[in-house]
């Protein structure tokens, strides 16, 4: 071990110290951003070098969650934007996304998967995954993980509406009544995250400083941190600053 590393190694200790009173969120976000530059400035052959060691980071982000009492977790792992993607890379994506969806399901592991984003977008073999990872962990009893997957915020408040829309039509409801139901608790039902707290706090890795449409209803009152590191090099320490800097802030809810 390096003096580096144990340098690192007591700033995380302290780091973890001063949080024990603070506040912690029971929410948090991610945008896991950065995997095809990592790839990139690696020298690697190909982009999904970079996928991979971010799907690799993953378990320990979770570790990381769990240790700190959060109860849910959102990961972004591929966007509607994505979808459109060349159709080699977009392949090796879906089959490493299957992969870490499936070792998160595994036996013995703690955590409740749940998928968020529209399926029907997306191949067979990877709803099927999605599926199946759902229903063998969701009476675990550990952190909820969320895996927006073929997921836009925009679409998900559009896929909001119409199910709300549909509810009243199968009701045979008037358009007067169903105009007096659009209403955001309503259309919160609605969501795909619907019966969950909204996220606390948005971390998002490689130094971009924007949404890009994640969690665009639920991120109304939500705290935001952005990492320059990208998303394969994102380390305990990094997690445990957005933690203080969440602790230090006054929130204030729209006021």
């Amino acid at each position: 071990m390096g003096l580096r590393d144990v340098v690192y190694g007591v700033y995380e200790r302290r780091l973890a110290r001063g949080l024990v009173d603070g506040t912690r969120p029971r929410h948090v976000g991610v945008i896991l951003d950065g995997n095809r530059r990592w790839a990139r400035a690696s020298g690697a052959d190909d982009v999904a070098t970079g996928h991979r060691r971010g799907a690799d980071k993953i378990d320990e982000l979770l570790a990381w969650c769990t240790d700190a009492g959060v109860e849910v977790v959102t990961l972004w792992l591929l966007s509607t934007d994505n979808l459109s993607r060349p159709r080699p890379e977009l392949d090796d994506l879906l089959r490493i996304i299957e992969r870490t969806v499936e070792g998160l399901a595994a036996d013995g592991r703690p955590w409740r998967v749940h998928p968020v984003g529209s399926l029907d977008l997306l191949p067979d073999t990877t709803v099927r995954v999605l599926k199946e990872a759902e229903e063998a962990t969701r009476t675990r009893p550990g952190l909820l993980v969320n895996v927006a997957i073929g997921y836009g915020g925009r679409r998900e408040i559009a896929d909001a509406v119409r199910g709300l829309l549909q509810q009243h039509a199968e009701r045979g409801d008037s358009l007067v009544d169903v105009a007096a139901a659009l209403d955001p608790e309503r259309i919160a039902e609605h969501l795909y995250t619907r019966g969950q707290p909204d996220p606390d706090l948005v971390i998002r890795t490689s130094g971009e400083q924007r949404l890009s449409g994640f969690l665009l209803w639920q991120s109304a009152h939500s705290e935001f941190y952005f990492c320059d590191a990208l998303w394969p090099d994102f380390r305990r320490v990094d997690f445990l600053r957005a933690l203080r800097s969440y602790a230090q802030r006054h929130r204030r809810f729209g006021g």
